[in-house]
């Protein structure tokens, strides 16, 4: 047994340090037996409609890769455009030295039963590598889908910006229209060197009764970027998720923005760690949090090594009903002098005078509060499917309702 399957197989019940947890014996391993679809042509129009909720068209067209694996079986998998490496990861790390070399460096294996689970009864994922110098000027799309009910998926992405290069990878990870519950296991590791950058917009949109775990940890080296843009807008059970960057090489930077509505019955507690170990180095956590009845919690924090590093967190919260929840745990470390770390946190209300002073100008109370919602959340990232986008519209005019 090699030694990363020793420590999982050692950490195969142990806790997570954050988050409910869960018995995995709640959840099935018999995944539906989905064939490779070279042209999308299996997919019926209620699934394409609803695969563009989170951001998934179905097409090579306008992409630099696609793939696309629907429980443990990958359905699609094609790089469209050179400079781009796509390939499964289990692929990958059989034919492609520098995946298996650098697995399991930015996650531990051991941290928990999730990331134990990952590689002990590994599912698939993908291996995305942008060459050298490289400068992709369509997204790579990906698609992590739950197609079965009840089913455990277990993931690995490994993400390589080469020197020089750019790329945006945009996910989107959902379930079938007839799925309600299920779990999604995902360890992603981001490897940006010096002078690349990466934004990596992940989109959720699960089922009421799908509790998720992802694992992420970000390695940027000299001037290099890593933008990171989350959003969840429709119901789940339960999430818990707090990557870690570390901008380890001069002049890196990195951004972590969330966008976040919890619903009734949703457990949400997520973050984002920032460690700036190098001098010059910036780093931003900005989350954006909106409870319908929803439990969340919002974690940030902030670790300076260095002198002559920069940073800021952010977490602002609205609670638009009697029973939300929204707990903001922001967090500052520095270790020498010469940081400067800040954070800046606010949970409240939608005022009275602010929806009545719209109203008077014509606008409904629904309308009003959509406005003001619109305005809070700030929604504008670039690069996202119309459909998308119109998704992000309904539900900020669906909060609305009932206030």
């Amino acid at each position: 047994m090699s030694e990363i399957k020793e420590r999982a197989a050692k950490s195969r019940e142990k806790k997570a340090a954050l988050g409910a947890d869960l018995e995995f014996a709640g959840f099935s391993r018999q995944g539906g037996q989905w064939e490779y679809d070279p042209d999308y042509g299996r997919f019926d129009p209620e699934e394409r409609r609803h695969l563009l909720r989170a951001g998934i068209e179905l097409t090579d067209a306008e992409h630099a890769g696609t793939f696309l694996q629907a429980d443990n079986a990958v359905v699609h998998c094609q790089a469209n455009q050179p400079g781009v490496e796509l390939l499964p990861i289990t692929e990958a790390i059989k034919g492609h030295d520098l995946a298996a070399d650098l697995l399991w460096r930015l996650v531990a294996v051991d941290a928990d039963k999730y990331t134990a689970r990952a590689e002990l009864e590994l599912d698939n994922g993908y291996f995305i590598r942008a060459l050298p110098g490289v400068k992709i000027p369509e997204p790579v799309e990906s698609c992590l889908y739950l197609r079965t009910d009840r089913f455990s998926q277990h993931v690995h992405n490994l993400v390589v910006v080469e020197p020089g290069a750019q790329m945006h990878i945009i996910t989107g990870c959902t379930a079938h229209p007839k799925v309600n519950s299920g779990l999604h296991v995902g360890v992603s590791e981001f490897y940006v060197r010096a002078g690349g950058r990466l934004t990596f917009t992940m989109v959720h949109n699960w089922a009421e009764d799908i509790h998720v775990r992802p694992r992420t940890g970000v390695m940027v080296e000299e001037g290099g970027s890593f933008v990171s843009n989350y959003i969840l807008l429709r119901p789940v059970k339960t999430v818990q998720m707090y990557p870690t960057v570390t901008l380890a090489g001069p002049g890196a930077v990195a951004s972590l923005n969330s966008i976040v509505i919890a619903h009734p019955g949703s457990e949400i507690d997520m973050g984002g760690r920032v460690i700036l170990q190098a001098p010059r180095t910036r780093g931003e956590v900005i989350a954006r949090t909106i409870t319908t009845g929803g439990r969340t919690i919002s974690r940030g924090h902030l670790v300076g090594l260095e002198p002559d590093i920069k940073a800021h967190l952010e977490c602002r919260g609205l609670i638009l009903a009697p029973t939300g929840y929204i707990y903001a745990v922001p967090e500052l470390e520095g270790r020498v002098a010469g940081v400067d770390l800040s954070h800046e946190a606010a949970v409240g209300r939608i005022a009275a005078e602010e929806i009545e002073y719209l109203m008077a100008r014509g606008l409904d109370e629904e309308e009003a509060v959509s406005t003001i919602v619109r305005g809070f959340l700030r929604v504008k990232i670039e690069g996202l499917p119309p459909a998308l986008e119109e998704e992000i519209e309904e539900a900020i005019r669906e909060t609305g309702k009932g206030m």
